[in-house]
């Protein structure tokens, strides 16, 4: 039982040390630390990269917030890759990057086949049902109901006025 025990408090240490580690990088070496944001400020050439960098992360929030053609990851790698320094934007692994597309998942292939297959099922379906004969004991429900109906009417209205409405 001790080494559960201790097993745990060694993991709640470990994420209480991880979590200080991130903080402590993020408040004198993150985005927000004063000396990175007054050199931001005051140099254009990171001005227009942190300005590529935004565009970048703007393309690819609307890339996941949108249904989207498949050209689309093509093009958003060139811009990318556009805002890299010269020597990686003529690298080779560069040029794969602005010619890949991506492959539809297996689902999305076969998602021009769902009417059709929906359509051979619902016929299969209805032969199964008309086999099993669910439609005549249906048509004998309908016909018992009415009978019933019939009868109601009959017992409340008299058998004269019954005649007149089930015969209309």
């Amino acid at each position: 039982m001790s080494k559960t025990m201790n097993t745990k408090r060694k993991a709640k240490k470990c994420r209480q040390i991880r979590a200080w580690l991130y903080e402590t990088i993020n408040k004198y070496a993150g985005p927000d630390a004063g000396w990175i944001q007054s050199h931001i400020s005051n140099c254009p050439r990171c001005q227009l990269r942190l300005a590529g960098v935004g565009r970048v992360h703007l393309a690819l929030a609307a890339i996941k917030s949108q249904p989207h053609r498949l050209e689309l990851l093509k093009n958003a790698n060139t811009q990318a890759i556009s805002v890299l320094k010269h020597s990686l934007r003529d690298a080779p692994k560069a040029e794969k990057l602005r010619l890949i597309q991506p492959e539809p998942k297996l689902l999305e292939r076969a998602n021009i086949y769902k009417r059709p297959l929906a359509n051979i099922a619902a016929c299969i379906a209805i032969l199964i049902l008309v086999k099993i004969g669910v439609f005549s004991s249906m048509a004998k429900f309908q016909a018992q109901g009415q009978q019933t109906i019939k009868q109601y009417y009959a017992a409340q209205l008299g058998e004269d006025l019954t005649n007149e409405i089930f015969t209309a």
